[in-house]
């Protein structure tokens, strides 16, 4: 469905079945990283001074949680249910670190729908691509277009 030009409305929650699935692989470039700190303000050196984070137990830069978040959320916005939906609860844990230049593969899944809010509960696991490691899981509720 159309809205003028190039605007598009994504699933509504009658679209949207149990078991819809979408999956998102993201490499992290210094272009993420420094948007994502202009945007926030955030100044922890861990996040971008190599020889600070040489000094942590983490030995190199890591990537901060809410960019992973920012992945999670714009493609839920983007593709799963897509345009027009809203986040409506985030609970989301990062057991693993991922580092500068590193790939995540995320992997977005319906698991519940429900009918008293219209909104649908998506299951969220990232690890990463090379090593396999857990890096986010949790679960999201949207609230599709309607």
């Amino acid at each position: 469905m159309l809205l003028g030009k190039n605007n598009r409305i994504g699933k509504t929650f009658e679209q949207v079945e149990v078991g819809d699935s979408i999956q998102i692989t993201e490499k992290i470039e210094d272009q993420q990283l420094l948007l994502y700190l202009g945007l926030t303000n955030d100044s922890n050196p861990l996040f971008i001074q190599h020889d600070y984070a040489s000094r942590t137990e983490f030995g190199r830069p890591i990537v901060p949680t809410v960019l992973l978040n920012g992945i999670i959320t714009s493609t839920i916005s983007k593709y799963l249910p897509g345009p027009g939906s809203r986040i409506m609860e985030l609970a989301l844990q990062f057991p693993g670190i991922l580092y500068h230049y590193e790939t995540i593969h995320i992997v977005l899944n319906v698991i519940d729908k429900r009918e008293s809010i219209q909104g649908i509960m998506i299951h969220v696991e990232g690890r990463n691509l090379s090593t396999d490691e857990l890096i986010v899981t949790g679960t999201v509720i949207a609230i599709p277009p309607k």
